[in-house]
């Protein structure tokens, strides 16, 4: 059974980053929703990767992806996919620069606060390599919305 906590944070890390797309603009939520879709479906098979090869460990008890790593695939990625997107796309470096501060912090803040919040610490993989396992999704992410964008401009 889920502790409480984790099913509040889970609904967290869900509802609120969805709900600051309501602020995004209809106009960027169209022009960016495929490329955060394609990330969310990678991220997706990168999180059953990871799970199997336990690079992580969840507190609550015994091991179910659609409780501990779903909601981390369908909660903030699209959403932070879109936002990063939108304020960088056009500028590779910035949009880079944005990706390592999110990325690090992530990695070497948040999952230090979630590990002493018994939500989740790493296991099989140091902070370093984990940020690398987050970061190089950013790579494709800004690939596949210039991919977007082509396909797009000969339409």
């Amino acid at each position: 059974m889920i502790k409480r906590r984790h099913f509040l944070f889970n609904l967290s890390i869900i509802a609120i980053p969805w709900l600051s797309l309501l602020f995004i603009g209809k106009k960027s939520f169209k022009r960016y929703s495929f490329a955060g879709l394609f990330i969310v479906g990678f991220e997706i098979i990168n999180h059953i990767y990871g799970h199997r090869r336990n690079w992580w460990k969840f507190y609550d008890g015994y091991k179910s992806f659609f409780k501990d790593e779903l909601p981390f695939s369908i909660g903030p990625y699209m959403p932070l996919s879109m936002w990063l997107l939108k304020h960088s796309y056009g500028n590779f470096k910035k949009f880079l620069l944005l990706n390592v501060i999110a990325d690090g912090l992530f990695a070497f803040v948040v999952m230090d606060v979630l590990k002493k919040c018994k939500i989740i610490s790493l296991n099989g993989l140091n902070r370093t390599q984990f940020f690398f396992y987050i970061h190089f999704k950013a790579y494709l992410l800004y690939a596949v919305q210039y991919l977007t964008e082509k396909y797009r401009r000969r339409r």
